[in-house]
């Protein structure tokens, strides 16, 4: 759950998303096609891979930003809270 803090521009992350967005659209082709199944398989996870790959630079950001601020204002609650994102995004 998001607090009030400033939070990190995520927005270069958009043109990868434009990117997955396409690799999607084209899958979606290459079924109306009906292209051969591993063709599209491979297609499904370079997009699944593609959108790992953002979701592990939004937690390292996460980390580095939020978690580290925590850490350094010493404040034991707000430590445990970034704490517990982190797991629960790791258990999702």
């Amino acid at each position: 759950m998001k607090d009030d803090a400033k939070h990190p521009d995520h927005g270069f992350h958009k043109k990868r998303l434009q990117r997955v967005r396409g690799q999607i659209d084209g899958i979606s082709r290459m079924i109306d096609e009906r292209r051969y199944c591993p063709d599209i398989v491979i297609q499904i996870r370079a997009a699944a891979k593609a959108l790992q790959a953002i979701e592990a630079e939004i937690i390292n950001t996460h980390i580095e930003g939020c978690v580290k601020t925590a850490i350094k204002a010493k404040n034991e609650k707000e430590i445990h809270k970034k704490i517990d994102e982190i797991m629960d995004l790791i258990q999702k």
